[in-house]
């Protein structure tokens, strides 16, 4: 019994958790808002990869394309790019 009540409380708060969304910096697709062409040839649900420089190193980010074919960030991971001194 103890653990259907730990289990429920446990469900109760990771769905009240929500992860805050990735705001595009410039480099982004998104950023200054969607692109004027729209991905009409991959399927709904498709991940797109992109990566570019910023002033501390290389960014690589991750979209997933929406039913209404915009695209949505969800994740950035901006890596410091020690190594390459060009």
């Amino acid at each position: 019994m103890k653990s259907l009540v730990f289990l429920s409380a446990a469900a109760l708060m990771l769905a009240s958790c929500t992860t805050p969304d990735v705001e595009p910096i410039p480099g982004s697709i998104t950023y200054g808002g969607q692109p004027r062409t729209r991905l009409t040839k991959s399927p709904v649900g498709s991940v797109v990869h992109n990566s570019f420089r910023t002033v501390t190193g290389v960014a690589y980010e991750t979209y997933i394309i929406q039913p209404d074919r915009s695209l949505k960030l969800i994740r950035r991971e901006i890596r410091s790019d020690f190594f390459d001194q060009n």
